[in-house]
């Protein structure tokens, strides 16, 4: 999988984030958007057949697994999946050539986003910034994929505020004094304290959203309990891998020698 020189530089720019986020689509932060709400509009109405708008960008936790997010622009359709080593196809093939399990979305239509409680976002983001040094700006993948996470009630919840405002703060352009994404931004779509969602584990450490009432505010979340019968369930098993990787990368850069 291949990342587009563009989105480096995209993260550097205002127009990029408010689109990611939703926020020129009345999403939080659309009542800072200001001048920049109007070049949004002309942007929107102008035709790109750029190839660029449409990609993948696999970000490696160790050993072969990955996280891989998946971007579409004019579709305003934003995916996360993972990779594991051996559970394409083809066992011997490259894990970047196997399909990733897909673990959530974002879109303007049918969303499912929260994919990952924050305990495990801060790990993967972590095993990313030890396994790729210099790859990307620091920052960049806790801005990209904090989307795709929830707070509760257990949750340190200023500390993940903090760190996904200092990770958006971190891209932003010095001279810049207009719209950018803030931590509270991203926390009015992630905040699911005292909401009664519940979270059981099982003995495999699969853990997933205890079944709600139908009258609950809704959790948009395919990661219900593991179904072995079901073909295109919550793939448990793959991201248990993945963290368990991830553990792994975090844990020899937290030793002392290690590389």
């Amino acid at each position: 999988m291949t990342t587009p020189s563009t989105l480096h530089e995209s993260l550097h720019e205002p127009g990029f984030w408010a689109q990611y986020t939703y926020a020129y689509a009345d999403g939080p932060g659309a009542d800072r958007l200001g001048e920049l709400e109007d070049w949004l509009d002309d942007d929107e109405d102008e035709e790109d057949d750029d190839d660029d708008s449409s990609f993948d960008v696999a970000f490696e936790v160790g050993a072969g697994h990955h996280v891989v997010l998946s971007i579409d622009v004019w579709a305003d359709s934003y995916s996360l999946g993972v990779t594991v080593p051996g559970a394409g196809a083809d066992s011997d093939a490259d894990p970047d050539s196997d399909e990733p399990a897909e673990l959530g979305w974002d879109d303007l239509a049918h969303w499912h986003p929260h994919a990952l409680r924050w305990s495990e976002l801060d790990l993967i983001t972590r095993a990313i910034a030890a396994k790729n040094p210099g790859q990307w700006p620091p920052g960049a993948a806790l801005a990209l994929l904090c989307r795709f996470a929830a707070v509760f009630d257990d949750d340190d919840v200023d500390g993940a505020v903090a760190a996904v405002e200092e990770a958006y703060a971190g891209l932003r352009p010095e001279s810049w004094e207009g719209y950018w994404p803030r931590g509270t931004d991203w926390l009015e779509r992630a905040d699911f304290r005292g909401k009664g969602v519940t979270w059981q584990s099982d003995e495999a450490g699969n853990r997933w959203v205890a079944e709600r009432d139908a009258d609950a505010e809704p959790f948009y979340s395919t990661r219900l309990a593991p179904d072995p019968e079901a073909d295109d369930g919550f793939p448990h098993d793959q991201l248990r891998a993945v963290l368990d990787a991830a553990a792994v990368t975090v844990g020899e850069q937290a030793e002392p020698g290690s590389n």
